[in-house]
């Protein structure tokens, strides 16, 4: 990790350095899921200046890989910002890609300093050299694997599970303790949200936070999950991504477990490597688009 900076970075410094525009934070989305104010929410994802590089070598990567327009998820800051405000035990995610939403996750568990991600993933492999009319930028490039954005420094501790959410992600889920952050970015479908969604209920508690991206193509499915635990819903200005907290009395006994589709894939666990010695000079750094 690069060392702490003198002088923290401005947003704008932030947007121009993971290369997309849309990256721009809404802090009263965040403000409105944490229960912080603005001003503390700017504040908070101020601190990523510290990590600038990593926040660079993203958007080096995406070049390398023939991604230049896209940041995979459009609020990388705010999932910063969420981890750090919040202070998670147990972030989960369903959908990886290239990483974005991953390292900034990671970052905001590293800078906490207490805290887990869980993430599973079932990607599709880019056809040629470069990217084909009609296949989508979340697709892996050649010679990559998923989570190839990811500054490989904040993989040693990643729980990263390869395979179908249907098959993973109801026997995680049960392994832990609570979830206490949840984002969905994979297979945009009401049926699929609506299983990961039913999936995750028995471990939230309490301000639990809850994400899904890309709700245009999903239905209804958010709103009525959101409905039953009488949570109100908050969405991202000029996106599609939306989140909930958990309210008290959204604290009550997880509906009969849908019935799992099919699974798609073999699934796999990738196991975290052994944390090698602190080197002693740094290395280097959708599911929206």
């Amino acid at each position: 990790m690069a060392g702490v900076r003198t002088a923290l970075p401005p947003l704008e410094a932030l947007v121009r350095a993971i290369g997309d525009d849309r990256a721009d934070p809404d802090l009263e989305w965040v403000s409105r899921l944490s229960g912080s104010d603005p001003p503390k929410v700017r504040n908070t994802i101020l601190e990523l200046g510290r990590h600038l590089e990593d926040v660079a070598s993203i958007h080096s990567a995406h070049l390398g890989g023939g991604r230049d327009f896209y940041a995979q998820i459009r609020a990388p800051f705010e999932l910063y910002a969420l981890t750090r405000l919040l202070r998670p035990t147990h972030v989960l995610e369903a959908g990886v890609s290239s990483g974005v939403s991953s390292a900034l996750f990671l970052l905001g568990l590293l800078d906490n300093g207490v805290g887990a991600l869980h993430s599973i993933d079932l990607p599709t492999v880019q056809k040629g050299p470069t990217l084909g009319k009609g296949e989508s930028p979340v697709s892996l490039p050649p010679q990559r694997d998923t989570g190839w954005a990811v500054p490989p420094e904040l993989t040693l501790s990643w729980d990263l599970r390869i395979g179908p959410s249907e098959s993973l992600l109801p026997g995680l889920v049960e392994s832990l303790p609570a979830v206490d952050l949840f984002l969905h970015d994979d297979l945009h479908t009401p049926t699929h949200l609506t299983f990961e969604l039913e999936a995750i209920r028995p471990k939230l508690h309490e301000g639990s936070v809850v994400l899904a991206d890309n709700t245009q193509w999903t239905g209804k499915a958010f709103d009525r999950f959101a409905r039953s635990l009488g949570a109100e819903i908050h969405r991202r200005s000029g996106s599609d991504l939306v989140g909930l907290r958990v309210p008290a009395r959204g604290r009550m006994p997880p509906l009969p477990a849908p019935r799992p589709a099919r699974a798609r894939a073999a699934a796999t666990v990738r196991p975290a490597r052994p944390k090698p010695a602190r080197p002693t000079a740094r290395r280097r750094a959708a599911r929206d688009f």
